[in-house]
């Protein structure tokens, strides 16, 4: 009963409340003498006090006003108290126009925030907002999207956290024997050293570029593919080699989902008939970024992927040698 009506007092707007409204909130058969100690209670904290002029009824009084300061009070304590917790970098001052509501709604992301902050602390060098969004959260799309930024703004730490505004230039190689075509190829590899494997193949290809992909650095930055290279957008043909993990997954997914990137399939066959490598057991799995994933597999390949993946297993790029991509590259019909 006693929480019962201090929920409802924080919720109300208006600063008085008739004591009639007060007993409306109980429900069945309540003891009377049950309820005015309830309310006596709630009279000796100061959270109702009398209005003395409107009468009483039997000894309680018809109107009080709600002191909103003491709930106030509870939101600066605990205020206070996360401060001393949390890193320096993270301020809570906004939270005291707020309710305690809002800050409960936040505390699951300051916690990942703080813990952030305290492994690796502020950043040193720029990043896009999807790659940042992924180091801290393990989601590409909340700053952008899910209420990230709002929140970064709200805490007064987003523009410490060196968010580029402008997209980088991406980092390729160029094919100089088929740029220009009706269409063009690009092959974007996730890291640096397949990447160079793979430059030593491109002239012996029929793509138009390689792109270094630079981990998460490639979904903010894609669309700059067309502009640096001055061409058509309907005319290029975007592929996609990352670590066969989940993070590499996430990356594929991001980049499919805004530029329609596909898989380049042959690699990834490849690497299932190796064996598989140990070492990424606590990734986070975006299990919507899997399922789009393994549509580009054979039920046997799926199969496969999936108890490699729950194994804590994955495969690296450079499980590759630089014959097995020339041969791969240069023999497949990409399409």
């Amino acid at each position: 009963m006693h929480e019962k009506i201090i929920k409802y007092l924080k919720k109300r707007k208006k600063k008085t409340i008739p004591l009639l409204e007060i007993e409306g909130l109980m429900e069945g058969d309540v003891d009377y003498n049950e309820f005015s100690n309830v309310i006596k209670d709630i009279e000796k904290k100061r959270i109702l006090i009398p209005v003395k002029s409107h009468g009483k009824k039997n000894n309680l009084y018809n109107t009080y006003r709600i002191n909103k300061t003491i709930f106030k009070d509870e939101l600066i304590d605990e205020i206070q108290t996360l401060k001393l917790k949390i890193h320096p970098a993270i301020k809570l001052d906004n939270y005291l126009k707020l309710t305690k509501k809002d800050l409960s709604k936040d505390l699951k992301f300051i916690k990942i925030l703080d813990k952030y902050l305290k492994d690796k602390g502020l950043p040193k060098r720029e990043a896009s907002s999807e790659e940042r969004s992924y180091e801290i959260l393990e989601d590409e799309k909340w700053i952008d999207y899910k209420g990230g930024k709002k929140f970064l703004q709200r805490v007064e730490i987003f523009n410490k956290l060196k968010i580029s505004l402008y997209k980088d230039p991406l980092m390729l190689a160029i094919n100089k024997e088929n740029i220009n075509g009706e269409i063009n190829k690009h092959m974007v590899i996730e890291n640096k050293a397949t990447f160079h494997l793979f430059l030593n193949c491109l002239n012996e290809t029929d793509f138009t570029s390689l792109v270094y992909g630079s981990g998460w650095k490639i979904v903010g930055n894609i669309d700059m593919l067309t502009k640096q290279l001055d061409l058509d957008k309907d005319s290029n043909i975007i592929y996609y080699f990352g670590d066969l993990d989940y993070e590499g997954i996430s990356i594929w997914n991001s980049l499919n989902k805004s530029s329609l990137v596909k898989l380049a399939y042959p690699f990834y066959k490849k690497l299932l008939k190796k064996p598989y490598s140990y070492g990424k057991e606590n990734h986070y799995k975006n299990k919507l970024a899997l399922e789009n994933f393994l549509k580009n597999f054979k039920n046997c390949e799926r199969k496969k992927i999936k108890k490699l993946l729950d194994d804590g297993g994955y495969y690296p790029q450079e499980s590759l040698n630089s014959k097995e991509i020339l041969d791969i590259w240069r023999n497949n019909k990409w399409k």
